[in-house]
């Protein structure tokens, strides 16, 4: 288990011993301020971990809250554990069995709530000061892949830009490194995707209809292990140009059988 300090922003982070190729080097939890802390992201059900994260808030002088930037397991899946410790501790977030649910511009203790709708429908990131904890909707490295639900890629273009223009010290994401220039990453972000529109763009131009001649064309570079997260974003991606009369007739879309829908995050070696 690794610790990240970000003192100057009042924020301690701990990463979960469960690295694979979906979570980089494991998920993030981040920890923010102090008598009370506030907690985001408990991270998985790993004894371990949630140990760390008990003894890292009571060193904080206890803990105000819980809050959950999305519902994937190994964001939430220390919850009964921390809670157990912790019983008057409310947990937050978009939807599910929680004490508070919370939507764009809420606030819950000192985190300001900012709905980051793409990687999944429930998504939020939460600001900190100059901190943001975006959860799966940047990383460290690599990209997110974009679930394919109604609105989803138009809403996650919309939450980068606005997240932008915020005046932005550090991104905390949930997997990977700090990242220190939050402008110019968030920036990058939304660059990327929509350089995977024009890409797409291109190919249906060219005639490619069949899912195989899409993710060919436009995600030419994306190694094998990451054809299923792009088969996600892929969809999302038609989503987005049928939405705007913009995809020709006769084109094939990823069946829902081929979305693996519950993967957090796209590894470093490439992006999705």
């Amino acid at each position: 288990m690794s610790h990240t300090d970000l003192a100057h922003f009042g924020i301690v982070g701990l990463t979960a011993d469960n690295p694979g190729p979906f979570t980089l080097t494991g998920t993030n939890t981040w920890i923010y301020g102090s008598d009370p802390a506030w907690l985001i992201d408990p991270g998985p059900d790993l004894a371990a971990h949630a140990q760390a994260v008990i003894a890292a808030v009571g060193q904080r002088g206890g803990l105000g809250g819980i809050a959950l930037t999305h519902d994937h397991a190994d964001h939430v899946g220390a919850v009964p554990a921390v809670r157990a410790v912790f019983p008057e501790a409310p947990v937050a977030a978009a939807r599910g069995a929680v004490d508070v649910q919370l939507a764009d511009g809420d606030r819950f203790g000192p985190l300001e709530v900012v709905a980051t709708p793409g990687h999944a429908p429930d998504h939020l990131a939460y600001i900190a000061g100059r901190a943001c904890c975006t959860g799966d909707a940047v990383l460290g490295r690599g990209s997110v892949f974009i679930a394919p639900d109604p609105g989803a890629l138009v809403g996650y273009l919309a939450a980068l830009e606005r997240l932008e223009v915020r005046d932005l010290g550090v991104l905390c994401p949930g997997h990977g490194p700090p990242v220190n220039d939050p402008r110019a990453r968030l920036r990058e972000y939304r660059e990327h995707r929509l350089d995977r529109e024009r890409r797409l763009l291109d190919a249906l131009g060219a005639g490619a209809r069949t899912v195989p001649e899409m993710l060919d064309a436009a995600w030419s570079e994306v190694p094998e292990i990451l054809r299923p997260a792009a088969g996600v974003t892929l969809a999302a991606h038609l989503d987005k140009l049928a939405a705007e009369d913009r995809l020709p007739a006769g084109v094939q879309r990823p069946s829902a059988d081929e979305l693996p829908r519950s993967e957090p995050a796209a590894p470093p070696d490439g992006s999705v």
